[in-house]
């Protein structure tokens, strides 16, 4: 009886171990986009104004808060989960406009104030060389800002998991929420740190200057690694962007049944096409996500941007 009862709890362990891994990969994949978000934001925030050897304890700071948020984050989840399951759809939609809002700003910051963000970089890079300055208090800001940006993208990240496995058992909602703030944790930072240090690595190659074909050929992959670190940076923060409006929308897509019909009555138009329906079949819901993750973001940019106005005018 006893090993009938010991087999029972490793097949009851088994199916749970099985159900913990498909819906890890499941949530894993829906937390994608934030986890591009994610490491784009991390890796622009700690990649500049930082000595080179301080760099990597940095980073080594902040996934520790990181790791802090989600412990606190993943328990509140999962009191959610269990007390408030009606919550959970509303927060999901809620976490998906504040990334449509936040892609959008984002953007439009950028082109509206090209002249003040320059005057930053030059007074934050003239402050940085000032010998009198206290680099310890810039490197604690730094990290404060990071890891309460960390916390608002490792809240998407553990809600969105938790839309995966709602409908779960508790063992299973906490093994998977878990394990996906480990592996998100870990993926970010790990790449954050390899990203900020690209540049460091290629000046460290460039350094041997012997005639050896060894040497010419390390001189040439560290100069590539110097050149190619910036565009890595650009195209992380691009695709970013693109990221939180695919994410967003789709997580507004998802709440609102209207949109379900929208995007059904595209897809089947996209499949009866002479040329490419196969693939017009898969870009078709990810294009309509991509568009209400803009417009809404940009409508929600453009509201805060009046509001602020008024608020302004109010006072003057």
């Amino acid at each position: 009886m006893a090993g009938a009862s010991l087999l029972t709890l490793l097949d009851d362990i088994a199916m749970l171990l099985d159900d913990v891994a498909v819906l890890s990969k499941v949530a894993a994949k829906k937390t994608a986009g934030v986890l591009g978000d994610d490491l784009a934001v991390n890796a622009e925030q700690l990649s500049g104004g930082l000595k080179a050897d301080r760099e990597l304890p940095v980073v080594w700071a902040v996934f520790k808060g990181s790791m802090l948020n989600k412990a606190i984050l993943v328990p509140i989840a999962l009191l959610l989960s269990y007390f408030l399951p009606i919550v959970i759809m509303p927060l999901l939609m809620l976490g998906g406009a504040y990334l449509c809002y936040e892609g959008f700003e984002k953007v439009w910051h950028k082109f509206s104030h090209q002249d003040e963000q320059k005057e930053q970089h030059e007074k934050r890079v003239e402050a940085l060389q000032d010998e009198n300055i206290d680099i310890t208090l810039y490197e604690k800001d730094k990290i404060k800002g990071a890891i309460r940006t960390d916390f608002i993208l490792s809240a998407e990240i553990i809600i969105i998991a938790l839309g995966t496995v709602a409908d779960k058992p508790i063992t299973t909602q906490i093994s998977v929420l878990v394990f996906i703030a480990i592996l998100m944790t870990i993926g970010v930072y790990g790449l954050v740190a390899g990203i900020v240090k690209i540049d460091d690595g290629g000046l460290l190659l460039i350094k041997d200057k012997s005639a050896s074909l060894w040497a010419k050929a390390k001189r040439a992959l560290g100069y590539f690694m110097i050149s190619f670190a910036p565009k890595l940076m650009k195209f992380l923060a691009f695709a970013g962007t693109v990221a939180m409006w695919l994410v967003g929308g789709s997580l507004i897509t998802h709440g609102v049944p209207a949109f379900h019909h929208i995007i059904e009555s595209a897809t089947d138009f996209a499949a009866n096409l002479p040329i490419l329906a196969g693939l017009l079949v898969v870009i078709t819901p990810l294009l309509i996500d991509l568009f209400v993750g803009f417009i809404l973001g940009a409508i929600l940019v453009f509201i805060s941007l009046a509001i602020m106005k008024a608020a302004k005018q109010t006072k003057n």
